[in-house]
């Protein structure tokens, strides 16, 4: 399909689309895309409506209250997979929202106990009587597996070394306030004002552990996608566009982190939301640096493409903790929710460079992910569970 066959013909058949999004930094291009004039442009109306807990986002998806949704890339593939909680469900991937741009944060008390590494926190978590709590955002989501990953990493079992919780990004520093976790991963602005309240220290950011790693998508049922085809591709034009306005320059990021601090949209300090959206971080433990994989929304297009292997690779973690206790098809389940040709015809139509389906990354630990063999992949890590994951560990909270 070309430029002109869709500014002609392809008229949205649902002009005004309920999108869900959470109060994160990353929620950005899609606040932008429906406050901005990109959707308008499109032919649409995006009412954004903010939730209170990816489990709620979810069930609001599901039962059609909103079309579609700033979402984790995990939140949608348990859906698919019936993890989670929620009834098995065809879902779809319609393009990505961002990479990188998460952290996991230590609370004051071990910080105060100079727990201030991998190492020394390993050491404390192996301790007798010394069980730690940390908390993430959704069972299937990227926070439990940024946070299963990297424990894992430092010889931390996320399942039997530690304890697991669900909480709500919001109401981390609460909880961390109330001295109920020691520890949390969540998206931004979170973590940066956790440190700027003295509230501990940002331990390890996400980009640490996979450079340019996939993280929120814009999600939906695969009824929405099949029945509206045309509302689909308009609302991912309208959002690439606007995911291209925000990283063209510095000037727009800072407009845009201005925007999103409104108490309709994150809620949260400027100065917690801006310095990490910039690239620029601080972790409470003396140390400052601007990062070199910061928070991204399009890069050219490279951000926003829904590659197989970022889906594929998701997947091979619900199987190496235990979610999944047996190797799905994963290629063939990644072609399904992946919205490829749609995105495709998208992206062409804005003139957006579309990258190749799979890509190759190595993260921290020195291993290669290129979606190439992920039953042996998922199997080929010295720490996991693969069939013996205790369920305590991925029950959800509202």
């Amino acid at each position: 399909m070309n430029k002109h066959d869709i500014s002609r013909s392809d008229t949205p058949e649902k002009p005004v689309l309920n999108i869900g999004f959470m109060a994160l930094t990353d929620a950005a291009s899609v606040i932008v895309a429906a406050t901005q004039g990109f959707a308008e442009k499109h032919g649409l109306t995006l009412n954004l409506q903010r939730q209170a807990s990816w489990a709620t986002l979810r069930d609001k998806l599901l039962s059609g209250e909103l079309d579609a949704a700033h979402s984790l890339y995990g939140l949608i593939y348990g859906v698919q997979l019936g993890l989670g909680g929620a009834p098995a469900t065809d879902m779809a991937v319609l393009m990505g929202l961002n990479h990188n741009g998460q952290s996991i944060n230590l609370s004051p008390d071990l910080q105060a106990a100079s727990v201030c590494s991998g190492d020394a926190l390993a050491q404390r978590a192996h301790q007798d009587g010394a069980r730690l709590t940390f908390a993430q955002t959704f069972p299937t989501g990227t926070h439990a597996m940024w946070l299963y990953y990297w424990l894992a990493s430092q010889g931390i079992h996320p399942l039997t070394d530690v304890d697991s919780v669900v909480v709500p990004p919001p109401q981390m520093l609460a909880h961390l306030k109330a001295r109920r976790i020691d520890g949390f991963c969540v998206g931004e602005p979170w973590s940066a004002q956790a440190v700027d309240e003295q509230m501990g220290c940002t331990l390890a950011t996400s980009q640490s552990i996979w450079p340019d790693h996939p993280e929120k998508v814009l999600g939906c049922t695969r009824a929405f996608a099949l029945q509206h085809p045309n509302s689909a591709r308009a609302l991912v034009m309208a959002v690439l566009e606007a995911s291209r306005f925000i990283d063209e320059s510095e000037e727009n990021k800072r407009s845009t982190a201005q925007l999103i601090s409104g108490s309709e949209y994150v809620d949260a300090p400027l100065s917690a939301i801006q310095p990490r959206f910039l690239g620029q971080y601080q972790d409470g433990l003396g140390h400052a640096w601007l990062d070199g994989h910061p928070l991204r929304f399009h890069a050219e297009g490279r951000v926003n493409m829904p590659y197989l292997s970022d889906a594929i690779w998701f997947m091979t973690q619900f199987r190496r903790w235990g979610l999944l206790r047996d190797d799905p098809d994963y290629l063939g389940i990644a072609r399904q929710v992946q919205q490829l040709e749609l995105y495709k015809q998208a992206a062409s139509a804005l003139d957006i460079q579309v990258p190749q389906a799979m890509r190759s990354s190595q993260l921290l630990d020195g291993k290669c992910w290129d979606g190439s063999d992920p039953v042996g992949y998922a199997r080929s890590f010295e720490l996991h569970a693969l069939t013996d994951a205790p369920l305590s560990a991925h029950q959800e909270s509202r």
